[in-house]
């Protein structure tokens, strides 16, 4: 099934209808989507990031969960398949392939799903209009880079037990020579001031892509920080995200231009707006002295080329003085076609 999941679009499927061999589970993945091949021509991805994606979804043992979800990021112009990390947009979009396929019932009004996020083992609650047993994909809700309106898809992500959210401990880090916070309350991220590298932080997602130099920079500091997160080599992966930060312009928090890592993000995804509003609301993290936070316990509009995202984070400090935080947010998705695909017979 294909769905929209907030700003990403991918393809859905039940862990039943793919290999459970990872090996072959990528290829058939890499056919299905039409990669490697910068336009996907050949199969169902769109050519961007956002637009080749994969969810894997299945019911959990985990007591108290109700769906696994497996996130699979296919590289377009590589025959490489990450699952080293996970997508709050595509997430948006579980619960209701969910009740599409039998595993979660729908609920009278509203339904609630509570599902695993494979990836990193963090647990998401997600609440979403139903009515006669199906799920309501029409509404008011609107989000920034998606045109129209739909039904409102409220989200609500707590770390796994033991996950750190400052990995190193230290809410900013020396790294390449570039004072730098490492935060992951979802996604793996890593917050840079936008000045550091010459960015004004009203520069198009075109316009910071053609400067091969500064993605260099930012390659450089991305393959170092993945190594003090504990992520390793990061080389071929696609965490962390790296974040370059600006005073705000249009009212929010703070402006932010997003790597993912080598394209630039045309708006910002869910999780990564979780940890930008959970990084600037830590004193002497990146992006604090810049940012304008709202009074009490708003939701921190998170600015990017295409509007504007509102994040609800609490973040608060126990008494060892380690940090924590939990999020909330609301998408929307849609389900595009229900049917069957015919995979490329070969990469």
């Amino acid at each position: 099934m294909l769905l929209r999941g907030g700003t990403s679009k991918g393809a859905y499927f039940l862990a039943d209808d793919v290999p459970s061999d990872p090996d072959a589970r990528d290829e058939l993945l890499l056919r299905v989507m039409g990669s490697p091949d910068h336009t996907q021509i050949d199969g169902l991805g769109g050519a961007h990031p956002l637009t080749s994606k994969v969810a894997i979804v299945s019911p959990s043992a985990l007591p108290g969960v109700d769906i696994d979800y497996l996130f699979l990021q296919v590289t377009v112009d590589e025959a490489l398949v990450s699952t080293a990390q996970t997508c709050g947009n595509l997430l948006a979009g579980v619960g209701p392939f969910a009740v599409e396929r039998g595993l979660v019932p729908a609920g009278s009004g509203t339904t609630t799903v509570r599902i695993r996020l494979v990836n990193t083992g963090d647990i998401a609650t997600a609440v979403f209009p139903s009515h006669d047993g199906r799920v309501e994909y029409d509404g008011d809700t609107a989000i920034d880079g998606v045109p129209g309106t739909a039904g409102r898809i409220e989200l609500e992500v707590t770390a796994a037990a033991g996950k750190h959210l400052l990995p190193t401990g230290r809410v900013a880090d020396e790294v390449v020579g570039h004072r730098a916070t490492l935060i992951d309350n979802g996604m793996p991220v890593v917050l840079l001031d936008a000045a550091e590298f010459g960015v004004t932080g009203d520069e198009t997602p075109a316009e910071l892509e053609g400067r091969t130099e500064l993605a260099a920079q930012l390659e450089e500091v991305r393959l170092a920080a993945g190594r003090l997160m504990g992520l390793g080599d990061v080389t071929a992966q696609t965490v962390p995200k790296m974040f370059l930060l600006s005073p705000p312009r249009s009212g929010g928090a703070v402006s932010t231009r997003a790597f993912i890592p080598h394209r630039v993000h045309t708006s910002i995804g869910v999780l990564m707006a979780a940890s930008v509003a959970a990084g600037i609301r830590i004193p002497g993290a990146v992006g604090a002295e810049m940012a304008a936070l709202p009074d009490g316990d708003g939701p921190t509009l998170i600015e990017h080329p295409g509007g504007t995202m509102p994040a609800e984070v609490t973040v608060h400090q126990d008494d060892a003085g380690t940090w924590h935080a939990a999020s909330r947010s609301v998408r929307t998705a849609r389900k595009i076609f229900d049917g069957r695909v015919f995979p490329r017979p070969r990469l």
